[in-house]
């Protein structure tokens, strides 16, 4: 009997489940409805796009993040190879030139003889046969999510997320700027800032705070994921939240004035060549008019053209709590897999994860075996979150709080981490050897 597997979704957890499949031999039918339609946060046709931000996150491998994608790479993940093919400078984090990076996923999930690419949008997941993986992310479709809570009931979940404006770099007096990473060298680093003081800062939080909102529909009560929170919102829980947070100045000292500002705005490239620039932490729901308006009181940003708008969008979820089980397998009917952040993981990195996870599970279940992912690993850890109920069930990040703790309490952050992260990468290696 051949090994067939259907996948619904060409994203980051839909092309990371496919290749992993296939690489494998595996036969894949890859369902996916870009280019006939289109999500209201897609704009390009190829697999794996990236819709809110270019970061990855942190390398370092003391940092959740940085520790998920290390176990991720030792598991010959294409999301891992796609994102060194398309880094850019962002500092300590891990950036990518989108269109480098999508487009080098698209050649290799279409030039690989063991996927079959389906152009078709699905609105029934019992319109697929045999095994197969919803991978349709936060912005499933409302005919397949209506498909889907025949099958497991009413447990679906749903908050916002909004994604930050993106800049013309031409457009940015740089005579108010300064290139600079935290605590680094003055005109050095992969960070463009722009400092205010305290009047300046405080004129612009007064208006940021009482802008108007883009229109929303009624029947959608707003539900804030609190890791992709507007900076509207953030701002409305007082008037130091946002100097303490993305606006924080600590360690980007402004060599152009005496005084240490008040607050920093971080700019981050969006691409290789630099043209454009992402407004770091600057998610928003705000109307497009008023994003122009606020945001141009910036020092630096007065006559600032916008190539992209923030915006807001809708996120749906399932209570993966209660539905799956740690191989993220539907437990009413175990030939239903979920990947991505339908799932109930949170973030680009997490969600290719949960594609790479489903797919070994599944290789596992070709061998009438069942795969458990080591609890002192990240992946294990998430997949441990994803499978474990909780009445305030909400998409969870790679964090060390979700990680196996160890025998002794250790005081200093780092050397934790450090231990932590050492074990994390013995296991995932040790599993991979033992399995694979």
């Amino acid at each position: 009997m051949e090994k067939i597997v259907s996948i619904i979704g060409a994203g980051l957890a839909g092309c990371e489940c496919a290749w992993i499949l296939a690489n494998n031999n595996i036969k894949v039918r890859l369902y996916e409805m870009k280019p006939e339609y289109k999500s209201e946060a897609h704009t390009t046709d190829d697999f794996a796009e990236l819709v809110c931000s270019n970061s990855l996150k942190s390398e370092s491998l003391t940092n959740a993040c940085g520790l998920l994608k290390k176990e991720m790479e030792i598991l010959d993940s294409l999301f891992i190879q796609a994102a060194y093919k398309a880094k850019i400078p962002a500092g300590q984090a891990l950036a990518v030139d989108r269109d480098i990076f999508s487009k080098y996923i698209t050649e290799k999930i279409k030039s690989n003889k063991n996927i079959e690419i389906i152009y078709k949008k699905v609105n029934d997941i019992d319109d697929i046969d045999g095994i197969k993986v919803v991978a349709t992310g936060p912005l499933t479709t409302n005919e397949l999510m209506d498909s889907l809570k025949r099958k497991i009931g009413e447990d679906c979940l749903y908050f916002f997320d909004a994604a930050a404006p993106i800049i013309d770099a031409d457009s940015i007096d740089y005579t108010k700027a300064y290139f600079m990473d935290r605590y680094g060298t003055v005109g050095q680093g992969d960070y463009l800032n722009l400092s205010m003081n305290k009047e300046q800062y405080l004129n612009f939080y007064n208006e940021l705070i009482n802008a108007k909102s883009a229109s929303r529909h009624s029947f959608d009560k707003l539900v804030l994921f609190e890791g992709c929170m507007p900076i509207e919102e953030m701002a409305k829980r007082g008037e130091k939240t946002l100097v303490f947070g993305p606006l924080k100045p600590v360690g980007l000292e402004n060599p152009n004035i005496d005084k240490k500002p008040y607050a920093v705005v971080q700019l981050r490239a969006e691409n290789e060549e630099k043209t454009i620039y992402n407004m770091v932490g600057f998610q928003t729901s705000l109307a497009f008019g008023e994003q122009k308006r606020v945001f141009s009181m910036i020092p630096g940003l007065e006559n600032a053209k916008f190539e992209r708008y923030g915006v807001m969008h809708k996120n749906t979820y399932i209570n993966g709590g209660k539905l799956l089980d740690n191989n993220f397998c539907l437990k009413k009917d175990n030939n239903i897999y979920f990947a991505g952040q339908i799932s109930g993981v949170e973030g680009y990195v997490e969600s290719a994860a949960s594609g790479l996870m489903v797919a070994y599970s599944i290789i596992k279940r070709f061998q009438n075996k069942k795969i458990e992912f080591p609890e002192e690993t990240m992946l294990g850890s998430l997949a441990k979150y994803v499978s474990t109920e909780n009445k305030n069930y909400q998409p969870m990040n790679a964090n060390f709080g979700i990680l196996k703790p160890l025998d002794k309490k250790i005081k200093d952050k780092k050397e934790k981490y450090s231990i932590l992260s050492k074990i994390a990468q013995e296991s995932i290696l040790e599993f991979k050897i033992n399995n694979f």
